[in-house]
């Protein structure tokens, strides 16, 4: 088969071609832009075409390389679009799609192409792995509060979660940015921190109540507050967009 506009693969392994390459080779006379514009809205960004990030080089007159707007586009949408440009070569382009289509169906239920393709993404994995381990780490920590949610823990508590997961923020300096956030508030002439209104009926903290007697013999009620389990997933959702 002749080709007549290059066709790429993705890590899927999908067919995918150049919309400024489609333009070139039908021979619209409109700008690329103007002609891409009127087929656009029909389509779907990320599933029938995507940007190329920082365009296409095209070499110009004077040898300069320019980086012009492209696009990603899949043979379908390709082969649709060919034919609504209604030029001399709209049905050469479109019928040599329907063979590029033809052939992928065939390699696609080939084994030896699937194990290929499956070797071909474990070596991208394996060059790329501290990428994904760093782009993991937020998904651990937010497993760990996930494991952690059924039970109320102290703000204390909560420190030492992100502590063990990166995010030191120590105890101190939590109960200062809770108040500081408007999620505590500091009891009049005492130091203790209780939730602010927001955060109770954000259901982020709740109140535990402990009955003991004093130093003097009175019967107390001392008053707590701990982290929820949704409370828990906020704060840690927080701290990992701010990191």
């Amino acid at each position: 088969m002749e080709e007549i506009i290059k066709i790429n693969q993705n890590e899927q392994g999908e067919a995918q071609l150049s919309a400024r390459e489609l333009h070139k080779e039908l021979g619209v006379k409109k700008r690329f832009s103007a002609w891409f514009e009127q087929y656009q809205e029909m389509y779907v960004e990320g599933t029938d075409f995507t940007g190329v990030p920082g365009g296409t080089p095209v070499i110009g007159g004077n040898g300069n390389v320019q980086y012009l707007q492209d696009y990603s586009l899949t043979v379908d949408m390709a082969k649709n679009v060919a034919m609504m440009s209604k030029t001399k070569k709209s049905q050469q382009i479109r019928d040599y799609f329907i063979q590029v289509e033809k052939r992928y169906k065939e390699l696609a239920s080939d084994p030896s192409y699937q194990m290929a393709l499956g070797l071909k993404a474990s070596q991208q994995l394996l060059e790329h792995k501290d990428k994904i381990i760093a782009e993991m780490k937020p998904k651990a920590l937010f497993a760990d509060a996930v494991s952690a949610s059924q039970t109320s823990i102290l703000v204390g508590e909560l420190a030492k979660l992100l502590k063990q997961n990166g995010i030191d923020t120590g105890a101190n300096r939590l109960f200062t940015w809770l108040r500081e956030n408007g999620y505590l508030i500091r009891r009049k002439g005492t130091d203790y921190n209780m939730p602010t209104q927001k955060s109770m009926e954000m259901g982020l903290f709740e109140i535990k109540e402990h009955n003991h007697i004093n130093s003097n013999g009175v019967n107390v009620t001392t008053k707590t507050p701990k982290v929820t389990g949704k409370g828990q997933q906020y704060f840690i959702n927080k701290f990992l967009q701010a990191a």
